[in-house]
């Protein structure tokens, strides 16, 4: 079994790209970085399920059919990355009405426990 470069290519920018935008202050930005993750994630199921083949239906060869296992975990896949982007886009909306922004806010008591560890250790 070989695998395609190029595909593996592909899924590591759509990784690197989804984790550098989960790691953004803004929630839409956020969002984007799950859902390319998620997308990066199925791609990566679907490249290492196997070769291509036919559809496990009927009588035939073992060795020439597809593997389903992949195929029906992507789909689930599918499915909760798209339940989570309603989740996370209802979040950003509510946010959004209360606070008139799409930023996430510093938490104060992060900021004391931050500011604390830094009074405790100074040299580092």
């Amino acid at each position: 079994m070989s695998a395609n470069l190029t595909l593996l290519v592909l899924i590591g920018v759509l990784t690197a790209c989804g984790v550098y935008l989960i790691l953004e202050r803004a929630v839409s930005k956020m969002l984007l970085g799950m859902i390319l993750f998620g997308n990066a994630a199925n791609l990566l199921i679907i490249t290492v399920g196997g070769p291509d083949g036919e559809p496990p239906i009927g009588g035939g060869e073992p060795e020439g059919m597809a593997d389903p296992l992949a195929q029906a975990m992507v789909l689930t896949a599918i499915v909760i990355t798209m339940g989570l982007a309603a989740f996370v886009l209802s979040l950003a909306y509510r946010s959004y009405i209360l606070t008139t922004t799409d930023d996430v806010q510093n938490d104060p008591g992060d900021a004391e426990v931050a500011a604390q560890r830094d009074r405790e250790d100074p040299e580092d």
